[in-house]
Parts: C-alpha cells; sequence; structure tokens
C-alpha cells in the first residue's frame, strides 16, 4: 500500500495560516499598497507639476559661477546656504538650500544658471505635490498624522507590512504543488474559463511573479515604522552604530559649534571632484557647519542609474581629500544597509526599477481583494455542500 504523503496537511496548515494573515491585513494592504504604487513617481510627478523648478532653457552662454549663485541666494534669502545641488545637464536648475536659525529642514531655492534669477522654492505647491503628500501620508500614517496620531498610523502599517511578509512567504510554500512536475501550471493565468478559475490564477500567478520584490518591500518597510526593529535590522546586517551621546561643556550646555573656516572656491572642490570622480553625475555640496570639512555626493543620472551616491569628504581649507567613499567598493552588508530606502521605493536603480516595484506594487494592490473572493468562493462552496448533505440526510430520515 503506497503511503500517503503528508504535503496535503502541510499545505492546508500554511493555507489557514495565509488566509487568517490576508484577512486581518487586507484593507490596511490595500491602503499601504495603493497609495505606495502611486508615490513611487513621486519625483517625475512633482517634477511634471512645476517644470519651472527644475528645468531651463540651454543657452548659448557660460552659466554664472556657482560662488556668485550662492552669495545671490544668500542675500535674497537672508540666511547662510548650507548645501548645493549643481547637475550634470545644462538644462537643470541649480539648487541651493537655506537653513535658519531653529529651521531644521530649510528651503530650497532652485535657481536659473544663466541669468540667476530664483525660479522659485521649494515652499511652492501644487496639486500634484499636495496629492503626492497625501498619499506619502496614507503610505506611512494611513493619514492619522492629520489628526495628530502619527505613531499610531506608523505601528498599525508597520504591524499590517509584518503580516504581509509573512503572507508572501506562506503564500510562497502554499503555491508550490505536490507533484513538481506540475509546477508549470502555477505560472499562466487561464482567461478561459470561469471567473473564479481566472481570479484564482490572477491571484496566484502575480504573486509568484512579483513575490520576490514584495518581500523586499516588506522586510524593509516596517524600518520606518519601529526603532526596535530598525535596530535589530541594522544589527542584523552588521551596520549598526549607536546614537552619538551629546556633548555638553563645563557650565552643562550643549557645546557651542565651533566657527566655520573660510572657504575656496566651490570649482575648486568641484575641481578636485571631478579627478576622483571622473563620470558624469549630478553633485550636491555640503558646506561645513561647526568643522573645517566639506563633503561632496555625486549621483549618475539615467535609466539604470544606481540611488546610492560616492562622497568626498575634502579638507574646506585646502580641498585635500580627506575620505574617498565609492558606494560600489563597499561590502556587500553596507551596501545593503545604505539603501534600505532605495531598496523599499524602488529607486535602487533608477527608473528601471521604479517600472518593477510600480507593476508590484499594482499587484501587492489587488491580492487582498482576489485573495478574499477566493476566499468567499470557497465559504460559498462548502455551504450548497453541507446544505446538500443535510438534504440528503432529510430524505433519508423521511424514508
Amino acid at each position: 500500500m503506497q503511503k500517503k504523503s503528508a504535503w496535503p496537511r502541510v499545505r492546508k496548515f500554511f493555507n489557514d495560516i495565509h488566509l487568517w494573515l490576508g484577512l486581518s491585513s487586507g484593507l490596511v494592504v490595500v491602503a499601504v499598497c495603493l497609495s505606495g504604487t502611486i508615490y513611487v513617481w513621486n519625483t517625475e510627478l512633482t517634477e511634471w507639476s512645476a517644470p519651472h523648478l527644475y528645468e531651463v532653457k540651454a543657452e548659448n552662454r557660460p552659466v554664472i559661477s556657482v560662488d556668485s549663485l550662492k552669495q545671490m541666494v544668500a542675500d535674497s534669502a537672508q540666511g547662510p546656504v548650507t548645501a548645493i545641488m549643481v547637475p550634470s545637464s545644462n538644462e537643470r536648475t541649480y539648487q541651493f538650500t537655506v537653513k535658519k536659525d531653529g529651521d531644521k529642514r530649510g528651503v530650497t531655492y532652485f535657481v536659473n544658471p544663466y541669468s540667476g534669477a530664483i525660479t522659485g522654492t521649494s515652499k511652492e505647491t501644487t496639486r500634484t505635490k499636495s496629492f503626492m503628500a497625501t498619499m506619502f501620508s496614507l503610505h506611512r500614517w494611513l493619514c492619522l498624522d492629520k489628526i495628530g496620531k502619527k505613531e499610531l498610523g506608523s505601528a498599525i502599517t508597520g504591524i499590517a507590512t509584518i503580516i504581509f511578509t509573512l503572507g508572501c512567504i506562506t503564500g510562497l510554500i502554499i503555491w508550490f504543488p505536490q507533484k513538481l512536475r506540475n509546477w508549470k501550471q502555477g505560472l499562466k493565468v487561464k482567461f478561459r474559463g470561469n471567473w473564479k478559475r481566472t481570479n484564482h490564477d490572477l491571484h496566484n500567478t502575480l504573486a509568484f511573479y512579483s513575490v520576490f520584490f514584495l518581500i523586499i518591500m516588506g522586510i524593509t518597510g516596517p524600518f520606518f515604522s519601529f526603532t526596535w526593529y530598525r535596530t535589530g535590522l541594522q544589527k542584523t546586517l552588521g551596520t549598526y552604530k549607536a546614537p552619538p551621546a551629546e556633548t555638553k561643556n563645563q557650565k552643562g550646555d550643549k557645546a557651542e559649534k565651533k566657527e566655520t573656516v573660510a572657504l575656496l572656491s566651490l570649482n575648486e572642490y568641484i575641481a578636485v571632484a571631478n579627478k576622483e570622480l571622473n563620470y558624469a553625475g549630478d553633485y550636491t555640496i555640503t558646506l561645513p557647519a561647526g568643522n573645517n570639512t566639506l563633503s561632496v555626493a555625486k549621483n549618475k543620472r539615467g535609466f539604470f542609474a544606481p540611488a546610492a551616491a560616492d562622497r568626498l569628504t575634502l579638507d574646506a581649507a585646502t580641498a585635500s581629500v580627506k575620505k574617498k567613499e565609492i558606494f560600489s567598493q563597499k561590502p556587500f552588508n553596507e551596501r545593503v544597509g545604505g539603501s534600505i530606502k532605495a531598496l523599499h521605493t524602488g529607486s535602487v536603480y533608477g527608473a528601471f526599477t521604479k517600472i518593477i516595484y510600480f507593476l508590484a506594487c499594482l499587484i501587492a494592490t489587488s491580492l487582498p481583494i482576489t485573495g478574499t473572493m477566493i476566499w468567499l468562493n470557497k465559504l460559498k462552496k462548502k455551504r450548497r455542500r453541507a446544505a446538500s448533505t443535510l438534504r440528503v440526510v432529510e430524505e433519508a430520515v423521511v424514508a
């Protein structure tokens, strides 16, 4: 007598877990994934809605020096410029960040490099920008931040994301057929069958094709919701660094900032960066505050451009290189640890991965819906069987 396989029981066990994980997080997952699907294109849509902030017409004349533009912005904003973005394209504006006392985020000024005209600031808003802000709020906090419940919203989305990740893993387990030779059946959607069969295939097959990316999103998502999760993930990757202790002087007050050293021409720093990082890309220069070092980050642009930047730390007084960090040369764990946000949002390799994430997130939005429909169909089927069995029993009793 052939021994029965234990796989059906194992599969049913994981199927039950998968079902209840999906039912318990479905509504939140739909909201989070739908908003995430849209927010993948936040940068592109924001720039599209306000092209005057980001685009300029290339002119047949040299651009104004970065130092002159910096001074113009500082005079106009009546505050210190703390960071500068110099684009590789001659059809993009320069961006200058100004931070005044008590202003944590600062204001970005967009400047035409040919005329020196300030085309606008980051405080400007459009309908698209406001809509994308709402999508971010929905994705991160279920819009509960709008009523002062940001921590609650963050906890709900974080827990739902963890449940969703477990659902992806259990779903992958039950996807595998009992007989491996039948695995190809799980790779096709049969549209010629009835709608129940098509719905089942849409849930089963599309989930399989996107599960790798969904698990990445799921693992990185709670990083932004829970300190314990963030610390645990960093320790797992070996990238955890304890937060620095707050230094105080003898009077018990916070240590005062040192005076910033006199800067060289910004073009000198850019020249050094061009020599050390010899490829086309956008520069972000962070000016020194309380020390004598200046940071230069360079990002490549293009369809496959990585989100991570290469970085230089320069001596502000001499422009000599004190530290050089090429992202691709870092250990794997450090590259992963430094790319958590990019891995979650899909910008890790430019527009290429954004398209993949957009499709995967769109599928993720549909999974709780198609999964619930599968459950309801099975529930109706069980009820019909129970009713049929009851009728047979009643007829037998009468007879």
